[in-house]
Formats: C-alpha cells, sequence, structure tokens
C-alpha cells in the first residue's frame, strides 16, 4: 500500500528558505511555542474548555454575497461543503472547529491551513497542531510561517493562507499573550488534588501499632505481623476481640476522616471559569435561557465574529471582498430559547411579515414544508406610503 502523507497536501511553491530571514518585529518576539504548562491534564480547565469547544462545534460556517441593496445570497456550493460538512479528508466542521477552539484556550493561538489550487480557489483547511512556529519573511517581504511538527518534520507556507486566531492578543505584534496568568490557579488545584489524594491514601494506610516484649528478627516480625492481620483484622473476625498475650503490645489508631474543603475547591473552580469567560452552569449544562443568552454574546460570539473575519480575509482577495464576498460564521441562538419565547417571537414577528412560514417552522424545529418561503401579513399592517396616500384621498372625501 502506497505511503500517503498528509504534508504532501502542503507542499506549494515558496522561496528558497536560504533568502529569508526571522521577521523584523516591534515586540522582538517572532516565534511561536505552546505554553509549557498542562492545563489540559488538569479536570477543571479541561471542563471549561470542552464546554466552549463543544458549543462553537455547533457554528455554522457560510460563504455569503451582499449586494448593494443590503440583500444578502447564498455564496459558492463548495465552499459551504468544505465550512459545514467537511474541511479535510480527516475531518468533519465539528471537529475541525472542536480542535481550532481548544488550541485557541490552551495557547491563546490556534492556526490552520487554508490548502487552495492555482487559482486561488480553496481545497481544504487543515488545523496545525505545531510544536513551534517560527515568522519569517522572504526577500519581497512577503511574510511566512515555518511549522515544526512533533515528527521533527517542518513546512514553510505563506501567512496569508494561515487562519490564525489569537485570544489575550496584547504584547506581542502577532502572536497572543501565554496563559502564565492562570499558572498559579492551575499549579494550587494540581496541589489540592494531589494532597486530597495522598490523605485519603494515608488514612487508609496506618490502623494500628503492634509492639513485641522481645526481640524478633526482621523476617519474625513480618510473619508475626501477617499473622496477627490474618487472625484479627480480617472482615472474617465478627466478634470485634482482638487476644494478645504479653509478647505482644497492639495500640490502635483512630484517624479521623479527610476533610474535603469545599469552598476552597470552589473558589478554584470560579477563578478558572471566570478566566475562561463561563460559568459553571455552562460546563455542567444546567444552564438556563438568559445563562446561555450571555455565554453566546461574552464566550461564542466574539469566537464566531473571529471566525468570520480572518476567513473573510485569507479566503476572498480583495478585490473579491469587495464584491460583498465574505464568510459568516454563525449559530441558531434561538434553539437554546425557551418554547414559550420562540412562540412569542413568532406570533409578534409573523404578522409584520418578518418571518416565512419555513422560518418559523425552523425555530420550533420542525421540518419544512413545500412553498412555505411565502410571507404572511396581517391586514392591520399597510406600507407607510400608502397609509399616506389613503389619508389624502380621505381629506379629499371630506371636502365641502
Amino acid at each position: 500500500m502506497k505511503n500517503i502523507s498528509i504534508f504532501n497536501r502542503f507542499k506549494k511553491p515558496v522561496p528558497n528558505p536560504q533568502t529569508m530571514e526571522r521577521a523584523e518585529l516591534i515586540s522582538g518576539n517572532n516565534s511561536f511555542s505552546p505554553w509549557s504548562g498542562d492545563a489540559y491534564s488538569l479536570d477543571i480547565y479541561r471542563g471549561g474548555v470542552d464546554a466552549i469547544a463543544r458549543n462553537c462545534g455547533k457554528l455554522k460556517g457560510s460563504h455569503v454575497i451582499s449586494y448593494a441593496d443590503h440583500k444578502k445570497v447564498e455564496g459558492d456550493c463548495r465552499i459551504n461543503q468544505l465550512l459545514q460538512v467537511s474541511p479535510n479528508p480527516y475531518m468533519t466542521a465539528y471537529d475541525f472547529l472542536y480542535k481550532m477552539v481548544t488550541h485557541y484556550y490552551l495557547y491563546n493561538n490556534a492556526f490552520a491551513y487554508l490548502q487552495k489550487d492555482d487559482r486561488g480557489q480553496l481545497l481544504g483547511v487543515y488545523p496545525m497542531g505545531a510544536n513551534h512556529v517560527d515568522f519569517m519573511t522572504d526577500p519581497t517581504g512577503e511574510m511566512y510561517c515555518k511549522f515544526l511538527f512533533n515528527n521533527g518534520k517542518d513546512v514553510i507556507l505563506p501567512y496569508a493562507d494561515i487562519i490564525h486566531l489569537r485570544r489575550n492578543f496584547n504584547q506581542n505584534d502577532l502572536l497572543g499573550d501565554p496563559n502564565t496568568a492562570i499558572m498559579d490557579t492551575l499549579e494550587l488545584a494540581h496541589a489540592q488534588s494531589e494532597g486530597m489524594v495522598t490523605s485519603i491514601q494515608s488514612s487508609a494506610n496506618i490502623r494500628g501499632i503492634m509492639k513485641h516484649t522481645g526481640i524478633l528478627s526482621d523476617e519474625k516480625l513480618k510473619e508475626s505481623r501477617k499473622t496477627f492481620m490474618e487472625n484479627y483484622l480480617q472482615m472474617s473476625n465478627n466478634g470485634g476481640v482482638v487476644m494478645v498475650d504479653d509478647k505482644i503490645e497492639y495500640t490502635p489508631i483512630n484517624q479521623a476522616p479527610v476533610n474535603i474543603d469545599t469552598d476552597q475547591i470552589q473558589a478554584i473552580k470560579t477563578k478558572v471559569y471566570n478566566y475562561l469567560g463561563i460559568s459553571e452552569s455552562i460546563v455542567n449544562s444546567s444552564y438556563n435561557e438568559d445563562q446561555f443568552s450571555a455565554f453566546y454574546e461574552s464566550t461564542l460570539e466574539p469566537i464566531a465574529l473571529q471566525l468570520s473575519l480572518e476567513f473573510t480575509r485569507k479566503v476572498f482577495n480583495d478585490r473579491e471582498q469587495t464584491f460583498g464576498n465574505s464568510i459568516c460564521f454563525e449559530s441558531g441562538r434561538l434553539i437554546f430559547s425557551s418554547n414559550a419565547t420562540k412562540v412569542n417571537m413568532i406570533k409578534e414577528l409573523v404578522p409584520l411579515g418578518l418571518l416565512s412560514i419555513n422560518q418559523a417552522l425552523e425555530i420550533l424545529n420542525l421540518p419544512s414544508i413545500p412553498d412555505g418561503d411565502k410571507r404572511l401579513q396581517t391586514l392591520n399592517m399597510v406600507d407607510a406610503d400608502k397609509a399616506n396616500q389613503y389619508q389624502l384621498n380621505e381629506k379629499e372625501s371630506i371636502k365641502p
């Protein structure tokens, strides 16, 4: 069987690396390495990141063409298929967004490569989980990224073909700052978890001290201990009585149970969740409509906006953008609303002609119907221009 490497898909003519040099940035740093802190191994941090990534995975990317009259139409179905179903042969659109958002919160930088043909048409999108990234420029000043991967291979790709999402974008000109601000809290969470395990284990290890009045060898001591435990410290000793002679002294140790400081655990959770911009109700899926709405507006929507802007400027050139081509990532927020909210919205908007029949059915998670794209409107509503004309005709009719 022929060995097909994913790196073959990234091969693209680039200038000779010998002619390139490190990009000169105002901040002075021109490379990226993932944060060394293993935050993802902590259940609190992983649970928070997973909650955000799961919900971001539901975002729907679409190619949209906007016209001067504010009319928007669906664009290239091939691009929509890549964004909504399968961005590359190895993952679904949900997997792609989940991975990108996970990198976004673990490293505050997430990279993806836009594979294009010779005409600049989009062929695929691949997340880039690299060990190290160097920013370089060629003699013309165009910027490139040199990705170094776990297997030791590297690839140089134009930055114009790289989707780059940044979080905590402050000190560096190109990169988001690392997660050092939460490092102390994560270390405290790890120490707390380790301390609880150690305390529980130690409380179960030693339950008493057995002392021999005579002098015995180490081998005899181990044998005596084993015999004592088999005779008296087993579940079969229903009487609960230990009989010893004057050669042995046994002193039981009554250890207090380990008390878990729930307030401290909750305080650490709150600090981590605040850093990620979520609440505990989002993590354990106990949120109500208002809580999810706040989560969408404060966390999901900014990520959707970043994705929309970055994909738009990297997928389409300036001329294509001028003609209204854009990529939009959005989510059906109403699917998380209560049925009462959905019904009230339909009751208010349908009479105004703002929703079609199929749009109303979609809000209720119901299938569309034939000829359902028509809009209904109550007769109590009238065009403002016609209303003015009607009033003028009325005035003319009542003149003496």
